[in-house]
């Protein structure tokens, strides 16, 4: 959890708060169509309920954060361009948001998916 001492007290940031500004900030990226789960039992989990962290992990490494997403690209978009995209998106929207150092953004491409067939 990150935490930051002020002269009112402290902020707790919660690594699912995190997560869900990762989440919103991947979903605006170009060329990605979902998230996609990090394992099977996060996939039987995601069934149940709706979290809107999954296929996002989140580590606090003391004031930095290390971000995993694995994401669902659009077929015929250029994969790397995509994942280069989400990541400095991603990093962007939390350093904003937080004011805390994103370590690092790995994106996982778990698959493809065709939105438009002609």
């Amino acid at each position: 959890m990150g935490k930051e001492n002020t002269t009112y007290g402290s902020i707790h940031i919660s690594p699912d708060a995190v997560a869900t500004i990762a989440y919103r900030a991947t979903l605006e990226s170009y060329g990605v169509v979902g998230l996609a789960p990090r394992n099977l039992a996060e996939e039987l989990a995601q069934s149940i309920t709706r979290e809107p962290a999954r296929g996002i992990a989140v580590h606090f490494d003391g004031d930095s954060i290390d971000i995993e997403i694995h994401v669902i690209v659009e077929y015929g978009t250029r994969v790397q361009s995509v994942a280069n995209s989400v990541a400095n998106t991603v990093r962007f929207h939390v350093e904003k948001a937080l004011g805390l150092k994103v370590n690092s953004v790995n994106v996982h491409v778990a698959g493809l998916r065709v939105s438009n067939i002609d």
